[in-house]
């Protein structure tokens, strides 16, 4: 479930590198419009899978589903971080969990992405290594994209798509040609999974193009019904709230801009 995507992230777009890299791993996890009571329920949430699965890892640090289940917890869990120094000791474990496994399993799709999702927390409490971070973490998901394309319901296209979109063009990553091609990949691979959808819609708002972006929006709204039966419960709670924040946004903007 995890994205690298948020809307402080998203509003870094123009704002100096160094701002860009401070909000670069917000992640969809963190709304600003949520009232404190929410916050504080899915935070509790995180906090709790977090114990959780240390505990499993703990117990059995050489399973590999221990491994990466508690890096996807640490970022998480990071999201709801009050300071960079419980932001970048959650990520850093999330960090240790996917290196070890990637040196026992280099082949392992989910040990390269939640090591690509963890640097990317550990990136929002840095300055100057936070530009190197961006490059590992594109080639993190890059080897993702190569061995599970649809993991995370194409996790791996989703993110890197969000990180050529949102890296800036001078001095990083970005790169509009790139953050189309793979959004569009993620929301071929899985077009089942809302984020998908709306990553694209929200990217084509940015672009001024309009049209594209109603398609999006439209694909959106046909898989809606389907998407809450699929993705029900409350482990998916949060990325309902955040779903539906940004689609009634992102139609807001589209009939503000397609007004005569």
């Amino acid at each position: 479930m995890a994205t690298f995507n948020s809307p402080s992230a998203r509003a870094a777009k123009g704002w100096p590198v160094t701002a860009f890299f401070i909000l670069l791993a917000a992640a969809g996890m963190v709304f600003a419009d949520q009232d404190g009571t929410t916050n504080v329920i899915f935070a509790t949430r995180a906090r709790a899978e977090y114990h959780r699965t240390q505990a499993r890892f703990q117990a059995d640090a050489g399973n590999a589903t221990n491994a990466w289940v508690f890096a996807r917890a640490c970022y998480d869990a990071a999201d709801f971080a009050t300071n960079d120094t419980e932001r970048a000791l959650l990520a850093n474990q999330g960090v240790d969990a996917c290196r070890q496994l990637v040196a026992r399993t280099p082949k392992s799709a989910p040990a390269h992405y939640y090591l690509a999702m963890n640097l990317g927390q550990l990136a929002r409490t840095e300055l100057i290594g936070a530009l190197f971070r961006v490059k590992e973490m594109e080639r993190e998901f890059k080897t993702a994209v190569g061995l599970d394309p649809l993991f995370d319901y194409a996790g791996p296209e989703r993110n890197l798509g969000l990180l050529y979109l949102q890296a800036p063009t001078i001095g990083s990553i970005g790169s509009k040609r790139k953050a189309r091609e793979f959004l569009e990949r993620a929301a071929r691979l899985a077009p089942d999974y809302p984020e998908n959808h709306l990553n694209l819609a929200e990217a084509f708002l940015q672009w001024d193009e309009p049209d594209h972006a109603k398609l999006e929006l439209n694909a959106l709204a046909a898989g809606w019904s389907k998407a809450q039966t699929n993705f029900s419960g409350e482990a998916w709670a949060q990325s309902w709230d955040d779903w539906s924040r940004r689609r009634a946004a992102a139609q807001k903007k589209l009939a503000e801009i397609s007004r005569p």
